[in-house]
């Protein structure tokens, strides 16, 4: 078979020879740079004057989604089966299975080949791929890691399209799939609905029945063809592998991905971005949510507690009333209420602990814990809007907070009161007309106070549940669901029969991420991180 690869090729000076043969392939070195946590990896130069096409991949582990990149790249570059070459711009991970493995989003920029078959640049998005054994703490990662890159000055603003990667093989909808598609849909605001497309590997070239079937029963929202099915391209990458045998079979692989790659890109070039503004509210909203609910737990524990500890203050004053008109040194043993803070594991990247703890210094609490990748102080943390804190109690200023690797944490400690002590704390901020209220009436509304405030933090982890529904391309993913299980409980208490109808009707049909949470705990999925678990 004839090389064309010396002359064709060698203005490519970012290559490394892995091996002589049919094909020979090469490993491209794209220059290496951070965006923030993140990788950005370019190849070529950039022009100011050429359309880019941003693409971004998402789907399980061990889709095929490495070896589509390096196909599109391939594509990118003109490279054609009787180039006899391949170029391979994904690295082979070298890291034990012990360690993290693609644990990171890295952006793939192709330039410098827009007079090749294809009129623009790419700008490629690889994500980790969903559903490994790390569990669900690690997809959580992900929607945090893009979440950092839309953010980002120097990040991505807008997508041509979202490639949801799915195999050939894949013939039913189980509950992994399930979860995985729910997973990856979530991540997105309605209006990105057109641009999600489906990239099915692993194909023999035949419509895959199956694999669509799967999408429509879990009722993914995509872009859609003249058949109402969902708009999908199939893939056989395999350009690769040793040529000098099966060679018809090898060819006709690269027939089929090469035809998907012609479709594909010329779908591409007539599909219109979508700024991911929406996409970023939605993935904050959610981020919100979960800090909201991790918070609001943390305090309906305080609240319970303080409740529990002014109970035991009052029974001993009812115990001892008259005793205490006599005796200014009367004492009840309570169960007093303290934090403590208490240091966290959480990594350090350019002097930032990126996994630290943003916590409000006013009210004592956790705002955003564990979270916050990219915040390099408080003000940049996701809880923040317009400067102030959407999750402390008191809503204080940002500057009110700080950012560290400690975190507040609650505590009861044996105390003894006295008479004087519950006057002075109890007295001391009342006004003059009130001052002939009993110690007893005041702690009773001290109680009525708290109780409000747990109804009010409540109601406002709500209406971040429903802000979620209306711009949420899919609003039910398996950690929401829970969230719903937890706020259910909660209004069930208060007799919201409104508000706890509209949180089932949310969660119906029941069938669609129960039977995935059943589905994880069954399998021990890493276990579901302690926020999916019912307090």
């Amino acid at each position: 078979m004839a090389k064309n690869t010396s002359s064709k090729y060698e203005n490519i000076s970012c290559k490394v020879l892995i091996h002589s043969g049919s094909p020979t392939l090469y490993q491209l070195k794209p220059k290496e740079e951070n965006i923030g946590s993140l990788k950005r990896m370019t190849l070529g130069e950039k022009n100011l004057n050429k359309i880019n096409k941003t693409i971004l991949l998402v789907g399980e582990t061990g889709t095929g989604k490495s070896t589509l990149i390096n196909a599109l790249v391939n594509y990118a570059m003109g490279v054609e089966w009787h180039d006899d070459v391949w170029f391979k711009i994904v690295e082979e991970e070298k890291r034990s299975q012990s360690e993290s493995q693609t644990s990171d989003v890295i952006v793939y920029q192709i330039f410098g080949f827009e007079d090749k078959p294809l009129p623009y640049s790419l700008t490629i998005i690889d994500t980790p791929g969903y559903g490994d054994t790390r569990g669900t703490k690690k997809d959580d990662i992900i929607s945090q890691r893009l979440l950092d890159l839309f953010r980002s000055e120097d990040g991505v603003d807008e997508i041509n399209a979202v490639g949801l990667v799915m195999k050939g093989t894949d013939n039913r909808l189980t509950d992994r799939l399930r979860y995985i598609l729910d997973s990856v849909v979530s991540l997105f605001g309605k209006d990105i609905e057109k641009n999600i497309f489906t990239l099915i590997t692993h194909s023999d070239g035949r419509t895959p029945k199956n694999a669509l079937e799967a999408l429509e029963a879990a009722n993914i929202k995509c872009a859609r063809n003249e058949k109402n099915q969902p708009v999908h391209f199939l893939f056989n990458n395999c350009q690769h592998e040793d040529r000098t045998e099966e060679t018809e079979v090898l060819k006709r692989a690269d027939e089929i991905t090469t035809e998907a790659l012609n479709q594909f890109t010329n779908f591409l070039g007539k599909t219109a971005p979508q700024k991911i503004q929406k996409t970023v509210n939605v993935l904050n909203e959610r981020i919100r949510l979960t800090a909201c609910i991790q918070n609001l737990q943390e305090r309906i524990k305080s609240i319970d507690l303080k409740k529990t500890e002014i109970q035991q203050t009052q029974d001993g004053l009812k115990k001892y009333e008259e005793e205490m008109k006599n005796n200014e040194k009367f004492t009840v043993e309570v169960d007093e209420v303290y934090k403590v803070k208490e240091p966290i594991d959480g990594g350090m990247w350019c002097l930032v602990f990126y996994e630290g703890a943003v916590r409000c210094k006013v009210c004592k609490e956790n705002c955003h814990y564990p979270g916050c990748t990219m915040a390099r102080k408080p003000g940049h943390c996701e809880v923040m809007k317009d400067g102030r804190c959407t999750s402390c109690t008191g809503k204080c200023p940002a500057s009110d907070h700080v950012k560290d690797n400690y975190k507040y944490v609650e505590k009861t400690r044996k105390a003894k009161k006295t008479l004087e002590d519950v006057k002075q704390k109890y007295e001391t901020s009342k006004a003059e007309g009130e001052k002939k209220e009993s110690h007893l009436e005041t702690l009773q509304k001290e109680k009525e106070t708290l109780e409000a405030n747990k109804t009010a933090l409540l109601y406002e982890a709500y209406q971040h549940v429903v802000q979620l529904e209306e711009i949420a391309l899919n609003f039910l993913s398996l950690s929401t669901y829970v969230h719903l299980d937890f706020l259910i409980e909660e209004m069930e208490k208060r007799n919201d029969t409104e508000k706890v109808n509209h949180l089932k009707l949310m969660k119906s049909p029941k069938s669609k991420v129960e039977t995935m949470k059943d589905f994880f705990e069954g399998m021990q999925y890493n276990k579901l991180p302690q926020m999916f678990k019912r307090k």
